[in-house]
């Protein structure tokens, strides 16, 4: 069994502008005579690798930890992508995941220097699929990402934000995202992982 971790280390991680950045505080350390070593750490629920929840954008929205865990644990389809991803393109990544199977087509990994545009975001919300992952720190484009979020997390679309996928090929995986469960959180940090079938 390979598997193939596309979360990024925390303290170093990509921070999307304006967010506060992750601290790590040495709290006793044995190298300073303490019995022990113990860390301390503050974050922003959106660093590094991560998950949306539906309740970042829609204010009735689910929050992390009343979000049903098979949306972010189960069978995915990496689309290796450049650019603007258009409803076409959303429809043709679909299709390749269909082939495989209907269940990979329920969590969609966007690989590449790609940005999902409205109309393709209305494509994957309308399909009902679980999750959109991909590696930017955001779904949508940065400077104007909210009309994207809104349609995905409005229609109960999990967004896995900040993973990294240049090691891994297109294809079929078993993806592992759950989030750290912080009841009544916009989002989570989680360790993505992915296993090859």
């Amino acid at each position: 069994m390979k598997i193939h971790d596309i979360s990024q280390e925390v303290f170093s991680c990509k921070v999307f502008p304006g967010d506060p950045v992750p601290k790590k505080e040495i709290v006793c350390s044995m190298k300073a005579g303490s019995l022990y070593n113990l860390t301390a750490f503050s974050m922003c629920s959106h660093n590094g690798t991560h998950i949306d929840a539906p309740y970042h954008f829609i204010n009735n929205g689910i929050t992390v930890d009343k979000l049903p865990l098979e949306k972010t644990v189960g069978y995915a389809f990496v689309a290796e992508c450049s650019g603007d991803i258009s409803s076409s393109d959303a429809e043709n990544i679909l299709f390749r995941a269909r082939k495989i199977s209907d269940e990979c087509a329920r969590r969609i990994l966007i690989k590449g220097n790609a940005t999902v545009t409205l109309d393709a975001a209305k494509v994957f919300a309308d399909r009902g699929i679980e999750l959109v992952g991909n590696e930017s720190q955001t779904v949508g484009p940065e400077s104007s990402p909210i009309s994207v979020h809104k349609v995905l997390l409005g229609a109960n679309v999990v967004l896995l934000e900040g993973i990294r996928l240049r090691d891994v090929s297109e294809g079929a995986y078993f993806l592992n995202a759950a989030p750290l469960s912080m009841a009544g959180s916009d989002g989570a940090p989680c360790r993505a992982i992915l296993i090859e079938l």
